[in-house]
């Protein structure tokens, strides 16, 4: 009989999404052994260590995070930390969480241990059925509370969801629309797919974190949700 393996997870970002799964983990919503955290603000990672009533282990650099082998990584940290930490970390062998989606547009990074979640949408499971057909058309249109200023500063974060979007329907180009609307109070992503056999329209509206309106919650949960059944499944 095989021994049990030891389940590690480790955290780049310790902001709101970071925050939110490591409280899932000591929750028991995600089941591992040991969280290891890493943000380049150590006080980041040593406060979130202290809220929490779970064994944390606090590296110093990515290079301490590796040497403690972690079995996944959820990166919740930015664009540039995926760029930056991305072959680091898969060439090691572990596997890789990327929130900041956004960062893999125009990459050639393809290995079996990247993973990405649905983010602030979801039916890609549809989406995907429909992109083995024929997909003509895919327009995402993201609706957001704000002035044309605070556009500029949130279309790298919606990128996010279009570069989750791409990497589901290649070939087939997704069209971005970014719209403010001082109406609005939630964060609104529509979709609409164009396929061999129909159409397709979804509609998100998520409130933000409360700690970063810059983030939906429902992003935070589709990582969750993703840790859980990476864990289950090896």
């Amino acid at each position: 009989m095989s021994e049990k393996k030891t389940v590690k997870v480790g955290i780049i970002g310790c902001g709101a999404i970071g925050t939110l799964i490591a409280q899932a983990i000591e929750k028991k919503i995600v089941k591992c052994e040991e969280l290891i955290l890493y943000d380049y603000i150590q006080k980041k990672a040593k406060d979130l260590k202290n809220s929490i009533d779970f064994p944390v282990t606090i590296a110093e650099n990515l290079n301490k995070m590796l040497n403690l082998k972690p079995t996944i990584i959820v990166e919740a940290a930015s664009q540039k930390a995926v760029k930056d930490y991305i072959k680091p970390i898969t060439s090691k062998g572990i596997k890789l969480i990327v929130m900041s989606s956004g960062a893999l547009i125009g990459s050639n990074y393809q290995t079996e241990r990247i993973y990405v979640p649905s983010g602030a949408i979801g039916g890609l499971d549809a989406i995907s059925s429909a992109a083995l057909t024929k997909i003509s058309k895919v327009v995402l249109t993201t609706i957001f509370e704000g002035n044309a200023e605070k556009a500029a500063t949130q279309f790298p974060r919606s990128m996010n969801v279009a570069s989750t979007l791409s990497f589901i329907v290649k070939p087939a180009k997704v069209h971005v629309r970014l719209i403010s609307d001082p109406t609005i109070k939630r964060n609104t992503h529509e979709i609409k797919v164009e396929w061999q056999y129909g159409e397709m329209y979804f509609c998100f509206s998520n409130d933000p974190h409360p700690e970063n309106p810059k983030t939906s919650a429902l992003a935070a949960w589709s990582a969750i949700q993703l840790l859980k059944t990476l864990i289950k499944n090896q």
